[in-house]
This record gives C-alpha cells, structure tokens and sequence, in this order.
C-alpha cells in the first residue's frame, strides 16, 4: 500500500520548502553508502506497511519553525505508512520522529 500525497504536503511549500538547496553528497564514495543504505532497509522493511524509510528527505521536527530542519541521508520512521512526502513534517507526522537517522 502506498500513501498518496495529499493537500497539506503541497499547500505549505513555503513554510517547509521541500529542497535546502545542498547537494545530496559530496562524492561518489558518499553517494554509493547512501544509496546502499536505504535502499537495503527498504528490501529489509518491504512487507512493513508502517515503515517508512527515505533519502535526502527534508526533516521538520518543530512546528512552524522552516529554519530547523536537516536533510538526513537516510531514515527510517518506524509506525508511519509508506509513500511520498514532498518534506517529512513531523507534526502532520503524529508528531512521530524518525527512529534511525544516518
């Protein structure tokens, strides 16, 4: 099952801008890991409706405050559904943080 992207993931793009703008690693070497990473906890959570993992995601974790965000390589949020986010918001998120970040 995947989430579908709803109304509050593109109505406040300019309180919680989806890019910061920076690049996404530094080398090859970096990417390669980032990459390996999540893609491996997606194989390993595949049948876990309520995981959600993602890369170079922006992270919001306090409400309407745009300036303390970061991008994690990668995370995994454990009893949130699957699906696209265009930021993870953390407040719309049940106010759920992320459980693994790297």
């Amino acid at each position: 099952m995947v989430r579908q992207l709803t109304e509050y993931d593109t109505a406040d793009l300019d309180i919680y801008p989806s890019s910061d703008g920076k690049p996404m690693s530094d080398n090859t070497i970096q990417f390669r890991w980032i990459v390996l990473i999540k893609e491996n906890l997606e194989i390993l959570f595949a049948s876990f409706i309520e995981v959600f993992v993602a890369y170079d995601l922006a992270w919001y974790p306090v409400k309407d405050n745009k300036d303390k965000k970061c991008a994690p390589d990668a995370m995994v949020v454990f009893g949130r559904p699957k699906g696209d986010r265009s930021a993870y918001v953390q407040h719309r998120e049940d106010n759920v943080a992320p459980q693994v970040v790297f």
